[in-house]
């Protein structure tokens, strides 16, 4: 009997709405819990700062000492805390005890993945992370196992809600920036500081992640290049809207393959414009997708809730089982795959396309004063088009794919031109044949 048998020991580091979610769903459900994963398992300890902030946890359950838990007979750790410190710390005390780890923290495994997955491979247990990017969907364990055979070329994705709702309420409202940021903080998908969202921190620590599963290459933070949305306006929104396409914050993984044959991967997160029939455009609100191109499998789309204490619980606890049924049978799950060790790609060589918009001089050469600028650094235009506005006029330039050193030194010398009032917007353009 499955209820005779030796009860896995989970403790917890950190309890906000997602580990307050993870023990209620286990003490709720206990006999599934066991079937799944051959054993019952049992909750025996969860560290938090403030106890008394936490009347949905069984108080003698609740401790202070987090070490003391990590030291302690637990099974499987599974760490909520977030940040660097102490969370590193406490992870590989776990790993070098013997302790199999579940974790959500994505600003961790970016920075010090290496040496988590080094510590669970020389200790022989688990390290599983699938609530560390996109919340409840399950994306991590189809790139790591499911495409293990398949050759993967680009991963696109939207994998921030904060910034998404942002700009597609902009796209919706036609409101700017600013208060579209203040609405979202009211109705609560905006942290009161919400730096790490909307400048890029938390979608750049998910490329690292999603890189680095998706090449078999150690791809850090700082591998990734990194920029936010503070500076879109309702006038980049409509200059889409004008070539029926959306802007979204995008985490863009791809393998980049030289005319030698050498290969390197590009991770960056950045603005960008996509065309409206791309099945990333429709993705509102504060959803996640994530676009992956394969060599084999062809195009796949994986799309859910990003966030929230549910969705997120689930991801944990789907770990959580993967985790519990390898200490019942004295098995392993799958390992950290690096052996590619393909270089990380600087942005300044990473091939991109321009949407670029121009106040100009309505008068006769400006345009071939422009186009001969483009033309001086050899990046190729795709599409132009001007309209008068009095004196002046606005020109719109769609480029094709060039290096991105070349685009932005193209644009620097464009903004020089005596006939350039003001370049009014520049953004990538992605999604589309160049």
């Amino acid at each position: 009997m499955i209820e005779d048998r030796e009860p896995i020991r989970v403790a917890l580091l950190g309890c906000g709405t997602v580990g307050t979610e993870v023990v209620r769903l286990l003490q709720e459900h206990p006999t599934e819990y066991a079937a799944r994963t051959g054993a019952p398992v049992r909750v025996t300890g969860v560290a938090v700062r403030r106890p008394h902030k936490h009347p949905d946890v069984p108080e003698q359950l609740l401790t202070t000492d987090a070490a003391a838990l990590v030291e302690g007979s637990a099974d499987v750790i599974v760490e909520l805390i977030g940040g660097i410190e102490p969370a590193r710390s406490l992870l590989l005390a776990a790993l070098r005890a013997g302790k199999s780890v579940v974790t959500a923290n994505k600003a961790l495994l970016a920075e010090h993945g290496s040496e988590l997955y080094a510590a669970a491979d020389a200790n022989g247990v688990d390290i599983y992370f699938e609530a560390a990017v996109a919340g409840a969907i399950p994306l991590l364990r189809p790139l790591r196992e499911s495409l293990a055979g398949d050759r993967i070329n680009r991963v696109t994705g939207i994998v921030n809600g904060t910034s998404n709702y942002i700009l597609s309420a902009m796209d919706s409202t036609g409101a700017g920036y600013e208060e579209t940021l203040e609405e979202a903080n009211r109705l609560g998908y905006a942290e009161a500081d919400p730096t790490a969202d909307v400048d890029g921190f938390d979608a750049a620590s998910k490329a690292a992640i999603l890189a680095s599963l998706a090449f078999h290459t150690r791809v850090g933070a700082g591998d990734v290049h990194r920029e936010g949305i503070s500076g879109i306006g309702a006038g980049d929104i409509e200059a889409a809207r004008s070539l029926n396409r959306t802007v979204k914050l995008l985490a863009i993984c791809e393998r980049v393959i030289d005319e030698d044959g050498t290969e390197s991967v590009s991770a960056r997160v950045h603005p960008a414009m996509i065309p409206r029939d791309h099945p990333l455009a429709g993705v509102g609100g504060a959803f996640n997708a994530v676009f992956v191109e394969a060599e084999s499998a062809g195009q796949l789309m994986f799309y859910g809730q990003g966030a929230g204490g549910a969705p997120t619980a689930s991801a944990v606890l789907g770990d959580l089982v993967a985790a519990a049924r390898n200490v019942v049978v004295s098995g392993k799950g799958p390992r950290e795959s690096a052996h590619a060790q393909l270089p990380a790609r600087a942005m300044d060589w990473t091939p991109t396309r321009y949407h670029i918009s121009l106040d100009v001089a309505d008068r006769p050469g400006v345009l071939s004063q422009v186009a001969a600028t483009f033309n001086e650094h050899d990046v190729s235009i795709s599409v132009v088009r001007q309209q008068g506005r009095g004196a002046d006029a606005s020109l719109v330039v769609v480029t094709h794919t060039a290096a991105d050193s070349a685009l932005r030194a193209t644009v620097e010398q464009i903004a020089r031109l005596s006939s350039v009032n003001e370049v009014a917007s520049v953004m990538r353009v992605e999604g589309e044949q160049s």
